[in-house]
C-alpha cells in the first residue's frame, strides 16, 4: 500500500481538482479577540475549517508526493530510536518543491500567526512535514524552540493535519499555560523529555487538551508551549505539514546546544548573534498594512 497518496474517501480515487477550481489559499481566515486572547493566555489554539476539505483533497497529495520523494528513512521500525519511531520529519520542503512552496508560503496562514502573537508581520523560520507512519511511536512531551538559536518569545508552529486526525492516528496534545512555565528548556526530544515533563504537569496540575482533529482544522501553538502526540494506531499513515513563524525583526541567539549550531547551519547561514535574522530563508511571509 501507498501511504503517501491522500485520496478521496468516498470513491477511492485521487481528487480530481485543479488549480483553476481551488479557493485561493491566501484568502483571510478571521480569528476573534477570544481567539487570540485563548491562544496568549493557554500557548496553544485549535481553529475548525482553516483549510476547507477540497483544499485539503488537492494539497495533500502534493505536500505526500514530496514527501514521498525527499524521505530518507529507510530503517525498519524496530531498529530506530524513539526519536525516529516518531515521524519521518522532512525539512524544507517549500526549497525542494515549488507546489508546496505556495502551499508553505500561504498568507493565510501567515496572517493567523502574526494576529495570534500580536506583532507586526512574521517570517519563515522553516516548514516541515511530520508523516507518522501505521504504527509509529509516540511524539514525547518536548518544546520546539530547544532547537531554535532565537532572541523573541514570538514564535508559533501551525500544525496542519492533511487528514481527519483520529485519536488512534496520535493528534497533537498541549499543557494549557505551559509556555509561561521553563520546564525542559534544555531538553531535546526523547525518553527522558517524555519522563520530566510528564510528572512535572502531574506536579504543577497544568491541563491537557489531548482531542481528535476534524478535516480542515490547524492548530498553532508558542515555541514554548509542552506538547506531544500519541503512537499511530492505524493502518494510515498521519500526514501533517508544519510551518515555523517568528517575528519580523527577531534577533539570532548565541546557541545553547549543538541542536541550535545545526539550525543555524540550515537556516540562518550568514547570520551572526545579535543580528537580526533576515536571510533568503526566512523570507516575509505576512506583515500588517
Amino acid at each position: 500500500m501507498d501511504f503517501y497518496l491522500l485520496v478521496n474517501e468516498k470513491n477511492k480515487t485521487p481528487h480530481p481538482m485543479s488549480t483553476q477550481t481551488i479557493p485561493l489559499i491566501d484568502t483571510a481566515y478571521t480569528l476573534t479577540p477570544e481567539q487570540i486572547a485563548f491562544f496568549q493566555k493557554n500557548g496553544f489554539i485549535k481553529l475548525k475549517q482553516v483549510f476547507s476539505a477540497e483544499e485539503i483533497a488537492y494539497w495533500g497529495p502534493i505536500i505526500s508526493n514530496a514527501v514521498r520523494q525527499y524521505n530518507t528513512m529507510t530503517k525498519p521500525m524496530h531498529e530506530r530510536n524513539t526519536y525516529e519511531k516518531a515521524f519521518q520529519q522532512i525539512h524544507n520542503l517549500w526549497r525542494r518543491d515549488e507546489k508546496v512552496r505556495e502551499f508553505s508560503l500561504s498568507k493565510r496562514l501567515a496572517k493567523i500567526a502574526t494576529e495570534l502573537l500580536g506583532v507586526s508581520g512574521v517570517r519563515m523560520y522553516h516548514d516541515q512535514a511530520l508523516y507518522k507512519e501505521p504504527q509509529g511511536g509516540a511524539t514525547p512531551w518536548h518544546v520546539d524552540q530547544y532547537y531554535w538559536p532565537v532572541d523573541t518569545f514570538n514564535t508559533v508552529t501551525a500544525w496542519i493535519p492533511l487528514q481527519e486526525t483520529s485519536m488512534e492516528m496520535g493528534p497533537l496534545a498541549f499543557s494549557c499555560g505551559s509556555h509561561r512555565v521553563k520546564v525542559a528548556h534544555d531538553m531535546e526530544i526523547s525518553d527522558q523529555s517524555e519522563e520530566v515533563i510528564r510528572e512535572t504537569i502531574r506536579v504543577k496540575d497544568l491541563p491537557i487538551v489531548d482531542t481528535a482533529f476534524e478535516l480542515g482544522e490547524v492548530s498553532f501553538h508558542y515555541g514554548w508551549t509542552l506538547h506531544r502526540a500519541g503512537a499511530n494506531q492505524t493502518d494510515r499513515m498521519r500526514a501533517v505539514m508544519t510551518v515555523i513563524y517568528i517575528e519580523d525583526g527577531t534577533k539570532m541567539s548565541a546557541p545553547k546546544n549543538k541542536d541550535q549550531s545545526n539550525d543555524w547551519n540550515w537556516w540562518l547561514s550568514g547570520t551572526r548573534p545579535g543580528e537580526v535574522i533576515q536571510t533568503e530563508l526566512n523570507p516575509v511571509l505576512y506583515r500588517k498594512d
